[in-house]
């Protein structure tokens, strides 16, 4: 079997937010306590997130990067370019596609994707810098799912599937906003990799405060996907100049040191929190958060079962393979991570079309040439297509 008889269902790609995508449903009493525009004296124009202007990142998206280019600098860096170096060889005017759903239905024609799940590029780094104002996260992103089904749709000819992003920060909010997305025929939904801020105070993914909303997921059947986005723990309480998970710096940044740090204290907390005991139906995929963490994880998980034998109702590291789907970077020992977890436990996403990711999606091959045909197929499609159906309780 050749390359192109093997379909791919892509499970990370994404799309540039609309300007007005954090706006246009925002009612105008919130506006400055969730998301604005403002207009520097260089020309240049930046969101206002709660109050904080974001100096670091391009929210107008003119000119963008292409897909891609970051890929050599992930490679071991040949030419000893930096990252921005990098990145401004490689700028142009934002696609259509990047904004328009017919238009990367189109796209995804030319790439031979069969299927893709679609993650905001802007949204999974806002629940952050608003998480001290609970009616703020809540106001943000209902207004941001509202924009979500207008410009690109739910679910869209069975072939681009968004997620709808969810915060545990008011538990009933997250239930309503849920069942919103249920109603909508969402497949997945997405949240951060991250303590969830409430107004009492942090607390674990799996906290029992949140087991309505758990307890919904278990009986529809629905996958939550995790996927990297911005936390507290980015710098892990370093200098904020060190913020630099890209490596855009000329100079190495703890934050782009050790980016699993999040997904292995989200997943952990899950089993130690006996979750999945609670709730047998979940399904958790990990998407854009890299496998490096995994084998300590689950070294981890077996010495505390080891240590506790009478907490656990079952085996953490079983449990873990049992509910916890990963998605490597195409730079990670992809198969590796198939030993580790499993052929059925391993999911590929391109990233597409962001410059750390690969220029196009079937460029994965040629990070899998060592893994057997039927494995292949599993971790390119059949995997995250099951993911993509609803399983219920």
């Amino acid at each position: 079997m050749t390359n192109d008889q093997i379909a791919i269902f892509d499970a990370d790609n994404h799309y540039y937010e609309a300007h007005d995508a954090f706006i246009r449903h925002v009612p105008p009493r919130m506006r400055s306590r969730c998301v604005e525009w403002i207009e520097l004296e260089n020309g240049r124009k930046y969101h206002v997130i709660g109050g904080w202007i974001d100096r670091g990142s391009n929210p107008s998206f003119n000119p963008i990067s292409k897909p891609g280019v970051l890929r050599q600098y992930f490679r071991g860096n040949p030419e000893n370019k930096t990252s921005a170096e990098l990145v401004r060889s490689a700028l142009e005017p934002m696609p259509p596609e990047y904004m328009d759903r017919d238009a990367r239905i189109a796209r995804m024609d030319e790439q031979q994707l069969e299927a893709a799940w679609l993650f905001p590029t802007q949204g999974v780094l806002y629940e952050e810098p608003l998480k001290k104002d609970v009616e703020a996260v809540r106001t943000t992103f209902t207004a941001f799912n509202r924009w979500l089904e207008e410009d690109w749709g739910i679910t869209y000819q069975d072939r681009i599937f968004t997620a709808p992003y969810i915060s545990l920060a008011d538990v009933d909010w997250a239930c309503a906003e849920l069942e919103w997305a249920l109603e909508r025929d969402a497949r997945i939904v997405v949240m951060r990799p991250s303590a969830v801020f409430t107004r009492n105070g942090p607390r674990n993914p799996g906290h029992t405060d949140f087991d309505p909303f758990w307890a919904r997921v278990n009986e529809a059947g629905i996958t939550v996907v995790t996927h990297i986005g911005a936390t507290r723990h980015d710098n892990n309480g370093y200098d904020q100049k060190s913020f630099d998970v890209l490596g855009m710096l000329p100079r190495p940044t703890i934050a782009n040191f050790h980016r699993a740090r999040n997904i292995n204290d989200f997943l952990a907390s899950m089993v130690f929190d006996k979750l999945f005991e609670r709730f047998p139906n979940l399904r958790i995929a990990s998407v854009e958060n890299g496998a490096d963490f995994v084998g300590g994880l689950l070294k981890t998980l077996a010495g505390t079962h080891e240590r506790l034998g009478g907490y656990f109702a079952e085996d953490p590291v079983e449990s873990f393979r049992e509910h916890v789907w990963v998605n490597p970077f195409w730079e990670d020992d992809i198969g590796e991570i198939v030993d580790l977890m499993g052929p059925d436990r391993v999911i590929l996403g391109s990233d597409w079309p962001h410059m750390e990711g690969l220029e196009r999606p079937r460029d994965i091959f040629e990070e899998i040439t060592e893994i057997p045909v039927d494995v292949q197929q599993k971790i390119l499609h059949a995997n995250t297509a099951a993911l993509n159906e609803r399983r219920p309780a």
